[in-house]
């Protein structure tokens, strides 16, 4: 799952980033609205942190510009500038949840997994589609009830794809989402091939339905067979 940080407090963001990369997060950082508001318009996340006192403007107006983009990543609020009405217009804005600080770090990641839980996967710990099934809580993957043996890339490149099942993933795309900022710093988009090929071979060999598609020259789709 791939995460956008959006915080000034330099150690608090990287005591954040640090356990959210633990814990199999791609996490990226940033501590401006003008660098968070780049990020927005050419990336996509499952989840936005987002601080509202930043040193070049406040974090309402990085939700307006979510709003106006029509932008649908999931957003977390996380600030010591609590009231009622800072609430009620942080959700007013758009986003999804409010975490004061200070705040306990375990907490925090299990309010992201639950928001990716509604926004992704209609709140549920488990995910289905036909005869495979997925344990967000225990990261396993099952096909005909048997557990097959994945490695965290390819559960999360099979989530990413059934997530955005029948929509087209570009290369680049799947791969800041499994990499994230790394992504960049790759002369090429190799090891997307290598995980959609591992993970086709491990599903039809566990007699799973051939639902990754490749569409030539653009990326893969998940869809029925």
């Amino acid at each position: 799952m791939k995460i956008l940080l959006i915080e000034d407090e330099h150690s608090l963001a990287q005591s954040i980033q640090n356990y959210l990369t633990g814990n199999d997060f791609v996490c990226e950082w940033v501590f401006d609205k003008e660098n968070a508001l780049d990020r927005i318009i050419a990336h996509e996340y499952d989840c936005i942190l987002l601080d509202l006192m930043l040193p070049d403007g406040d974090g309402f107006e990085v939700l307006k510009e979510l709003k106006r983009l029509e932008k649908t990543e999931g957003v977390i609020i996380i600030s010591a500038k609590e009231n009622l009405e800072t609430r009620i217009e942080g959700f007013q804005l758009g986003a999804d949840d409010f975490l004061t600080k200070p705040f306990h770090l375990p907490e925090l990641m299990v309010r992201i997994q639950a928001l990716i839980r509604r926004k992704n996967f209609s709140g549920s710990n488990l995910v289905n589609f036909h005869e495979i099934e997925i344990d967000l809580l225990a990261k396993t993957v099952k096909v005909h009830a048997e557990i097959i043996d994945l490695t965290k890339k390819e559960t999360d490149l099979l989530l990413y794809l059934i997530g955005n099942k029948n929509r087209v993933l570009s290369k680049s795309a799947i791969a800041e989402h499994l990499s994230g900022d790394m992504a960049d710093m790759l002369d090429n988009h190799d090891f997307v091939y290598a995980h959609a090929k591992n993970l086709k071979h491990k599903l039809k060999v566990a007699g799973a339905g051939d639902y990754i598609k490749t569409v030539y020259g653009l990326g893969y789709k998940w869809q029925n067979d």
